[in-house]
């Protein structure tokens, strides 16, 4: 446990090295904040922070930075302090934006991560609900050309998914019709995962009973949401990989495939999915080794009283935590506000 002195020095550290990428040493703490102590003093418990883990001095002369201790105190600080407040108009004409593109999936997702992105400077990531946990009210089959179709799928918490499918042998409209309007009467209200489960089952328990038509509505069925699973949009990546931190290529070249590499993001989204609220993932907290270097700011998003996915900036473990938190809270509100609306 530290004292009030104590945390008040480290807490101005960590701000004056996010604000000024230099070793902070204790003449500019001095300077820029009045503690009523001399430099001497500071200079002292800087050297106990250090010695407990808090701070590190990179060269014998220089001033010290923050740990990824330190910026873990810093970070429990903010969260249990409950302080982070964001704009309400910048709130309001984010969901403004929201509103005209809700119908499209695709071109939301990708207005929140480049949101999430344009305000932090930081790297936006965001998740699409997942179809699976969504309930399902709608689909619709049309006949596109003579081996596909286009399959739209519609969920009660307003998600719409959309894809050209290939069949084979060709099914007429007549037969999409068929396979459309008895999905549509036995299993509106329950969940996608349900349908799949009650389905698999099915086909097993009842093969004799089931016709080749229905056999084949369960394919589509699971052609439809087997694009789901891998979806990530990204935006801002050369926005951090521009930051003085990164400025040797050498050291980074691991970090940029892995933080590219959709696959080992999505390993992350799916822990932070089944969390509550704000998580914050610091340096070498993150499961990868290549992102050692980085920091996640990250928020669950729902709507209807469900979890439906994440949303995270990912920045230097120097990212400015309190604005990085405030944002993340305010754009998962905005989704959700978005998507209770459309319900």
């Amino acid at each position: 446990m530290l004292d009030e002195r104590s945390r008040q020095i480290l807490n101005a550290v960590i701000q004056s090295y996010i604000n000024r990428p230099d070793p902070v040493g204790s003449r500019y703490v001095t300077k820029k904040y009045d503690f009523g102590v001399s430099p001497a003093t500071i200079r002292n418990i800087m050297a106990d922070l250090e010695e407990m883990g808090f701070l590190s001095q990179p060269h014998t002369s220089a001033g010290r930075v923050p740990t990824d201790r330190g910026y873990r105190f810093y970070v429990d600080s903010l969260l249990n302090d409950k302080k982070c407040s964001f704009d309400a108009q910048i709130a309001q004409d984010i969901v403004k934006r929201l509103e005209g593109i809700k119908n499209d999936i695709n071109a939301f997702f990708a207005e929140v991560s480049a949101t999430l992105s344009r305000m932090s400077n930081y790297m936006g990531i965001a998740q699409p609900p997942k179809t699976e946990s969504a309930t399902f009210k709608k689909l619709e089959l049309i006949r596109y050309k003579e081996d596909s179709i286009v399959a739209v799928l519609l969920t009660n918490e307003s998600i719409i998914r959309s894809r050209i499918l290939r069949v084979a042998p060709p099914l007429t409209q007549e037969d999409l019709n068929r396979i459309a309007g008895y999905m549509n009467t036995e299993y509106s209200g329950l969940s996608v995962d349900e349908i799949r489960t009650i389905l698999t089952n099915r086909i097993k328990t009842e093969r004799v009973m089931w016709d080749n038509l229905l056999v084949r509505a369960i394919k589509i069925y699971e052609q439809l949401l087997a694009f789901t699973d891998n979806e990530l949009f990204m935006e801002g990546l050369f926005d951090v990989m521009s930051m003085p931190e990164f400025s040797d290529i050498s050291r980074i070249r691991d970090a940029y495939r892995a933080i590219k590499d959709k696959h080992m993001l999505l390993r992350i989204v799916e822990d932070l999915s089944k969390t509550e609220g704000v998580q914050v993932i610091i340096g070498a907290e993150n499961p990868i080794e290549e992102l050692n270097r980085f920091s996640i700011v990250a928020s669950t998003y729902g709507a209807c009283g469900k979890k439906m996915g994440v949303i995270a900036l990912i920045g230097p473990t120097r990212m400015d935590y309190s604005k990085a938190i405030s944002m993340v809270e305010m754009v998962s509100n905005c989704i959700c506000e978005t998507l209770n609306e459309s319900e």
